[in-house]
């Protein structure tokens, strides 16, 4: 019986047919505050621009208000509060996402957590509460991982000892091949004391990363750092107290909410941008990039693709 195609149609080369192959799923964990649409234009350029699937923890704005439940619980009051059952309603929202990316497919059964903001150390309780067997890596932007010191005046531990929780009780930091840790800050603006005229220095040309000695990186920073300070405005003022709130110091650099040696963990893979705020919401692709805008995300995406 006779073909009606030529054979070059029959039998193909496999060097002829373009393939494309299937990327790790990935999980978007909103930060506080934030809703799921705040993160769909990261989403659809991870699908579009890399080929990568996600699916955002479903969230509302609303829906934080759930957390005011804590307050009836001794140990907020006491600067002990733990996630659970504070924070079951995320972590059932996160597991849910989690099943819905596994329906996706992968090619290796694993898939990726990227967690914005509070949702880093959310994927951290997450983790350590739903098990790691099908998460390759943790990518975290802008996350306050580490709990305020103690003994620092006028500092008062925002998550009533939620960090401390996560510090103690969640695994270190790895990065392996079986499971990576990427922890990414911004360096948008460097806060000031409330009282002073000084501010830190800042020509500063290259930003030394804390990273594990076999992936050890470094990131160069904005040379218009370079510029004397005239003294501190009120907005470094003011941003240097949320700071301050965060990780005990106001005179650090940060992306206007955390400051930038919170959003590192010792043992991952530490990164840091310059020019980066924190929020997609008040963020602008051009002026006031955020982690999750085009230019950023070009930079850091390719830990989604190996």
């Amino acid at each position: 019986m006779l073909s009606l195609l030529p054979p070059a149609r029959l039998r193909a080369a496999p060097s002829d047919v373009p393939v494309t192959a299937p990327r790790r799923p990935a999980v978007i964990l909103p930060g506080l505050g934030n809703n799921t649409g705040d993160y769909a234009r990261l989403g659809a350029a991870l699908r579009d621009g890399h080929g990568v699937p996600s699916v955002v923890a479903r969230v509302s704005r609303p829906d934080w208000l759930r957390n005011a439940a804590g307050l009836a619980d001794p140990s907020y009051w006491r600067g002990t509060l733990r996630p659970r059952p504070v924070l079951d309603w995320y972590l059932n929202r996160v597991e849910e996402a989690v099943s819905e990316a596994r329906e996706l497919g992968s090619p290796d059964g694993k898939l990726s957590l990227i967690g914005h903001s509070a949702g880093g150390w959310l994927a951290r309780v997450y983790m350590e509460e739903f098990g790691t067997s099908d998460i390759s890596l943790l990518l975290t932007l802008g996350t306050p991982h580490l709990p305020p010191p103690k003994g620092v005046s006028g500092v008062i531990d925002q998550t009533r000892g939620l960090l401390n929780y996560v510090e103690k009780n969640c695994a270190p930091a790895v990065y392996t091949p079986e499971l990576r840790y990427v922890c990414i800050a911004g360096r948008y603006i460097q806060g000031a004391p409330l009282t002073g005229s000084s501010l830190a220095a800042t020509t500063d040309e290259l930003v030394a990363v804390d990273a594990p000695s076999e992936v050890a990186e470094a990131v160069m920073v904005s040379a218009d750092n370079k510029t004397a300070p005239t003294g501190p405005t009120f907005r470094a003022r003011f941003v240097g107290q949320g700071y301050k709130q965060v990780c005990g110091r106001a005179d650090v650099w940060g992306d206007g909410v955390v400051p930038e040696v919170s959003a590192h963990l010792e043992g991952a893979l530490n990164i840091s941008f310059d020019g980066v705020y924190h929020s997609p919401v008040g963020s602008d692709d051009e002026e006031r990039p955020w982690y999750g805008s085009p230019a950023i995300l070009e930079q850091w995406v390719h830990h989604l693709l190996s």
